[in-house]
C-alpha cells in the first residue's frame, strides 16, 4: 500500500522511481506546477495508485538496460490501467516494450544536450512554438522500432523516435529529460502532461508544506537534539522545529576546522543572536583533522567525517540528554547522491548526514526538509523569517573543506583551499555576481606546477577555481564570468594564498562532473 503521508497523492501524479539521478526533479517540476507529486517505489501496484486515485504516472529514467536480466520493471497492468502515462528516458523504453517495440543498445550514445526537431505540433509540445529544440539527453540504448500503435512526435539524429504517444493519447514517452532546465520548453512538455492528460488538481505549494511539517514535527515525542551549520539548509530546519517544538529544541554548532574562513564567528552571531535558538558550540577541530589524517579515498572521508559528527552529537547527548531524536538538514539531492532514493539508483557520493552515520546512533533521525531541493528550501526559510544573507548563501558540503583538499588533508593544502575560496567569494561579492550564480569555491589537490615568484623559481600549489549556475544542484553548468573577472581572481589568490603559483578554471558541466570535487 502507498503510505499514509502520500495520500494526498488523489489527483496528483506519482513519479515511479527506477533509479535515475532526476526521479526526485519530476517531482519538484510538478509541485512547481501546483500539482502534489511523490517518488514511489518502481513496482507500486496498480491497485494501489487506483486506490490512491492518482490523476497520472511518471516512469523515471534509470541506469539499466530494459532488456537486461533483472532490470527493474513496473506492474505490467499499468499499460492497460487507463491511467495517463508518461515515460521519461529508461521509462519511455518500459513503455515502446510494453507495447510491442523494441529497444537495444544504441550505436551513438547521446550525454548532454542534442538537438530535438519537432514532428508534431500541439499535445505534448503545445505552446513549444519552435521547431527545433534543445534537449538534455543521458541514454545508452534506444528504440529500434515502434509499434505501429504509436506516432512518432519528435526526432534526433541518433534518436529517430525521440518522443512517442500512443494512438489514444493517454500515453506517452520522450528519449530526453524534460525536467532538466537544459531542455528548451521541458516545464510547458511536463505541464502538458499534467494538466490537459491528466487533468490534476492544483493543490501543492510550500505554504501547504510549512502547516503539514510543523503539525508532523509538533507529534515527536521527547527532545530533539539538530545539527546546525549557519547554512541554509539547517538553519531553516532548525526555524522550523522551533516553531513545531520550541523549548524541546536543543541545537549544536560543531567547529570541525574544515569550516569556510570567518564561518565559526558568523554562524556564532546569526544562531545565537538572529535566529535566536538555545544553542551550544563545540570545537572539535583538532578531533577532526586528527581522524582525517593519513586518509585520500573521498568516500572515506565522507565517511570519517560523518561518524566523528556523529560522536560529538552523541557525547553531547549523553551529558546534556536525553534526546530523542536527532535532527539534521538534508535534501534530496544528499539522499539521491548517495543512492538512497526509493528506486535502484547507483552511488554517486556518499553524503556525511546520509551515509556517513554509524546504524547504532541511540537517536532517531529526523530529517524533515528530505523530500525538498535548495530553491524550494529557501522558499520555505523566507516564510519562516529568516534573512536573505542566510537564505542566499552559497552551498557548503556538509563535509567541508576535506572533500575540497583532493587527497590527504594536510594543513598547507587546507589553508590554501580556505583563503583562496575566500577571494572567489569576496571577488563575486565585489563585483555583484554572488547572487547570480548557484556556488563557488576553490579546491586544491597534490599538484604541484612551476612558477615564478620575486624573480625566483618556485613550485607551488594549483589551485582551481568553481563556479556554477543551477535550479537545483542535480543539473549545473560553469559559470561564463567575464575574463577581467577571472584575472582578478587569479591575481589576488597567487598574490595572497601562501604556497599558490598557479590557478585554474573548471569548465565542465554536471553532469559529466559533480559540482563539488569529490
Amino acid at each position: 500500500m502507498i503510505p499514509t503521508e502520500r495520500e494526498e497523492l488523489k489527483g496528483g501524479v506519482a513519479v515511479l522511481d527506477f533509479g535515475g539521478q532526476y526521479a526526485h526533479l519530476i517531482c519538484r517540476r510538478v509541485r512547481a506546477l501546483g500539482v502534489y507529486s511523490a517518488l514511489l517505489p518502481h513496482d507500486t501496484p496498480v491497485g494501489d495508485l487506483e486506490a490512491a486515485r492518482v490523476a497520472g504516472v511518471v516512469l523515471s529514467g534509470g541506469p539499466a538496460s530494459v532488456y537486461a536480466g533483472g532490470a527493474p520493471m513496473p506492474d505490467p497492468a499499468l499499460f492497460e490501467s487507463g491511467i495517463p502515462v508518461l515515460g521519461i528516458c529508461y521509462g519511455y523504453q518500459l513503455l515502446v516494450r510494453a507495447h510491442g517495440g523494441d529497444v537495444l543498445k544504441a550505436d551513438k550514445r547521446e550525454y548532454g544536450r542534442s538537438s530535438v526537431r519537432v514532428l508534431e505540433r500541439g499535445g505534448l509540445f503545445k505552446g513549444v512554438d519552435k521547431d527545433e529544440l534543445v534537449c538534455w539527453m543521458s541514454h545508452t540504448d534506444s528504440a529500434t522500432r515502434i509499434p505501429s500503435t504509436m506516432q512518432v512526435l519528435a526526432s534526433s539524429d541518433n534518436s529517430p523516435f525521440a518522443a512517442v504517444r500512443t494512438a489514444d493519447g493517454r500515453q506517452f514517452g520522450v528519449q530526453f529529460h524534460p525536467e532538466v532546465s537544459h531542455t528548451e520548453g521541458g516545464q510547458a512538455m511536463l505541464s502538458n502532461f499534467v494538466f490537459d492528460v491528466c487533468h490534476a488538481e492544483r493543490k501543492w505549494s510550500i505554504e501547504g508544506f510549512l502547516k503539514r511539517s510543523v503539525a508532523s514535527l509538533a507529534s515527536l515525542e521527547g527532545r530533539v537534539l539538530c545539527a546546525v551549520s549557519g547554512g541554509v539548509d539547517s538553519s531553516v530546519t532548525a526555524a522550523l522545529l522551533q516553531r513545531a517544538i520550541g523549548p524541546r529544541l536543543h541545537c549544536v554548532f560543531i567547529d570541525t576546522g574544515l569550516l569556510r574562513s570567518g564561518e565559526a564567528d558568523a554562524v556564532r552571531q546569526f544562531l545565537s543572536e538572529d535566529l535566536g535558538v538555545n544553542v551550544t558550540f563545540i570545537d572539535a577541530s583538532r578531533r577532526f583533522l586528527d581522524a582525517l589524517a593519513g586518509l585520500s579515498d573521498p568516500e572515506e572521508k565522507r565517511r570519517v567525517v560523518g561518524r566523528a559528527f556523529a560522536d560529538e552529537f552523541e557525547a553531547f547527548a549523553s551529558a546534556e540528554g536525553p534526546f530523542q531524536h536527532l535532527a539534521q538538514g538534508t535534501l534530496y539531492p544528499d539522499v539521491i547522491e548517495s543512492g538512497r532514493s526509493t528506486g535502484p539508483a547507483s552511488v554517486i557520493k556518499t553524503h556525511h548526514n546520509v551515509g556517513g552515520l554509524p546504524s547504532g546512533l541511540s537517536m532517531k533521525v529526523v530529517e524533515p526538509l528530505r523530500e525538498l531541493y535548495k530553491d524550494e528550501v529557501r522558499a520555505l526559510g523566507a516564510l519562516l523569517g529568516l534573512p536573505q544573507n542566510v537564505l542566499r548563501r552559497h552551498p557548503f558540503p556538509g563535509p567541508g573543506l576535506s572533500v575540497r583538499v583532493v587527497g590527504e588533508v594536510t594543513a598547507e593544502k587546507l589553508a590554501a583551499c580556505k583563503e583562496a575560496s575566500r577571494v572567489v567569494e569576496e571577488v563575486l561579492q565585489e563585483e555583484g555576481l554572488y547572487g547570480k550564480v548557484w556556488q563557488a569555491f576553490a579546491y586544491v589537490g597534490d599538484d604541484r606546477v612551476t612558477g615564478v615568484l620575486g624573480d625566483e623559481r618556485r613550485v607551488g600549489l594549483q589551485v582551481t577555481v568553481k563556479v556554477v549556475e543551477s535550479v537545483d544542484a542535480m543539473t549545473a553548468d560553469w559559470a561564463k564570468l567575464p575574463a577581467e573577472v577571472l584575472e582578478k581572481i587569479s591575481s589576488r589568490i597567487t598574490n595572497e594564498v601562501e604556497g599558490v603559483v598557479s590557478v585554474a578554471y573548471a569548465i565542465s558541466s554536471k553532469p559529466p562532473a559533480t559540482i563539488e570535487p569529490q
